[in-house]
């Protein structure tokens, strides 16, 4: 399934069908581990006052937190908007002035210190322990373990370059994966290998976050840059929500204008509450 750029969809159709907007964070609505600019949080701001929105993304929320929700502007609608980190494996709304959370699939502490582990033998075999590192190599997320051989904090371009066609995250993710045959093990980012309980990803985001609302998956339109089979947004596509695809946050910028002209002529049926 092929998934169109936003300038190639019909948007008033797909904004009459949308019940609910789920945005990728890293290199979609901001660039990696940086705040949304403050372009960005008007508009994203102003979406959320017209419609439900989800943020899904793999990383933590303390990222999620430093890059989006502590940037919202006075007309944003926090109760409109529904978080979920670590790609849904973690649920927070906004209740009583606060980020409360709803759920989470967190991995208990021995599992997380034999994951750390074979994630360092691993990469130090395969020679991606990288000398130069831009903050910590392993984060524990509570529901994932996430890898990031050039460290959480990297430039993106330095990233981007690092392995270009996947074959050096492919090689680390399918060690780690014979030392956890109950665990998936999964390439995340441009330099990370993700690792969390089985079906966690933005399929089961979008299938737990339509479940939590009464919706069809077929109601969320998801926006994301790694929209390709094999991507991490793509599962969100094969779990049947309306597919998005941007390719930076300047294009999502784009996009984000040309929903908030629709959104008001739209009115969405349902409130997310």
């Amino acid at each position: 399934m092929r998934v169109q750029s936003w300038t190639e969809l019909d948007l008033d159709e797909l904004c009459a069908k949308a019940c609910l907007f789920g945005f990728d964070l890293d290199n979609t609505l901001a660039s990696s581990k940086q705040p949304m600019s403050p372009a960005m949080t008007e508009r994203f701001s102003e979406l959320t006052a017209r419609i439900p929105v989800a943020l899904i993304s793999g990383g933590s929320m303390a990222v999620v937190t430093m890059q989006v929700l502590d940037v919202l502007n006075e007309h944003a609608e926090r109760g409109n908007l529904h978080v979920m980190p670590t790609s849904g494996s973690r649920y927070y709304r906004w209740r009583h002035g606060q980020w409360s959370l709803v759920y989470a699939h967190d991995l208990d502490q021995a599992a997380v210190e034999a994951i750390e582990s074979s994630l360092e033998r691993h990469a130090k075999a395969l020679g991606l322990w990288e000398n130069q590192v831009w903050g910590p190599r392993i984060e524990n997320r509570g529901s994932q373990i996430t890898f990031s051989a050039l460290g959480q904090y990297a430039p993106v371009a330095v990233k981007q370059q690092w392995d270009p066609d996947d074959s050096k995250k492919h090689a680390l993710a399918a060690l780690v994966s014979q030392d956890f045959p109950d665990l998936r093990v999964r390439t995340g980012g441009y330099s990370s290998v993700d690792v969390s309980k089985h079906g966690i990803d933005k399929s089961y985001a979008v299938r737990k976050l339509a479940g939590l609302l009464g919706l069809s998956v077929g109601q969320i339109a998801f926006v994301g840059d790694r929209m390709t089979p094999g991507g991490n947004d793509y599962p969100a596509v094969e779990a049947g929500a309306m597919g998005i695809k941007v390719t930076d946050p300047t294009d999502a910028l784009g996009l984000l204008d040309a929903l908030l002209r629709r959104v008001a002529q739209h009115p969405a049926p349902f409130d997310g509450q």
